[in-house]
């Protein structure tokens, strides 16, 4: 498969786990969860540079901020927060997941990143 389509996809799957792991935030009523409009606007974006940027550096770029929100729900999880035997292993298992693809997601945009500015030719000097 192409990097690009797999960061796509990656940064599809990503998105997806993320608004999973948000809702079962508001479900259980997490502190910050209850100004839903703001998630919506960060979401619409993260979708229109994957689908509509994807092979422009303001994509990537949207996509690896996107792969560093998903990679980092881990670790803003991980301050001693108890979750209760219903629902708590797809909990934990999205936070796997999500961090999982948010990490991969990340590393395929800083390459795509990488690859675009190294391909552009060097003006300066030049008259």
């Amino acid at each position: 498969m192409k990097p690009k389509v797999m960061l796509i996809v990656a940064s599809l799957l990503t998105l997806l786990l993320t608004i999973i792991h948000l809702t079962q935030d508001v479900m259980r009523q997490a502190d910050g969860t209850t100004k839903i409009p703001i998630p919506i606007v960060v979401f619409a974006v993260w979708l229109y540079g994957t689908l509509m940027l994807s092979d422009r550096i303001w994509g990537y770029i949207i996509m690896l901020f996107g792969g560093l929100i998903g990679a980092a729900m881990i670790i803003l999880h991980s301050k001693g927060v108890i979750i209760s035997n219903s629902g708590g292993f797809f909990f934990v298992w999205t936070l796997f997941a999500l961090s999982t693809t948010g990490w991969f997601t990340a590393i395929l945009s800083a390459r795509e990143i990488w690859t675009t500015l190294r391909a552009r030719p060097n003006n300066s000097g030049e008259l």
